[in-house]
Parts: structure tokens; sequence; C-alpha cells
């Protein structure tokens, strides 16, 4: 989690925004991530930070045999600049 915050703040850094709106993420189904837990874990996280209060967006994949099934991706990120 703390990895994707990083790169969240990466990002929001080079578009040189003042805050991070939104966040979309794609959970593989062998992440043993809920998209319960994700959020929680997220929401933890980001307390304190540039993307603290962003929409989170997350898909959660049912599909084992994906290339990625394993993984979490994040997909997009929004920022007010």
């Amino acid at each position: 989690m703390a990895n994707l915050l990083h790169w969240i703040e990466d990002i929001a850094k080079t578009e040189h925004a003042r805050r991070v709106t939104g966040v979309s993420v794609w959970l593989g189904a062998l992440s043993h991530m809920s998209s319960e837990h994700f959020r929680e874990h997220f929401e933890r996280v980001a307390a304190g930070t540039i993307a603290e209060g962003a929409r989170l967006d997350v898909t959660l994949s049912d599909d084992p045999s994906h290339a990625n099934a394993q993984d979490i991706m994040l997909e997009r990120v929004e920022v007010e600049v």
C-alpha cells in the first residue's frame, strides 16, 4: 500500500497537483484483498497526504487465470491543479 501511495504522490507531483481527487485500482482475483479491505487500508495510509479524501474506485477481478491475478494495479489518478 505504501508503494501505491508513493506512485500516486509522484503522479500528483509531476502534474503539479494541489490534491488527488480520485484513484482507480484493479484488484486481481488472487490478490487476497476485498474491495472493502483495500479501501480501509488506503484510507488509513492516505490520511494526512495529498490523497486524503480522494474518491476510490475499485474493480475486483473474478478471473483467477488472469496474467495479473495476484496483483493490485493502479489504473487512474485524478488530480486538481
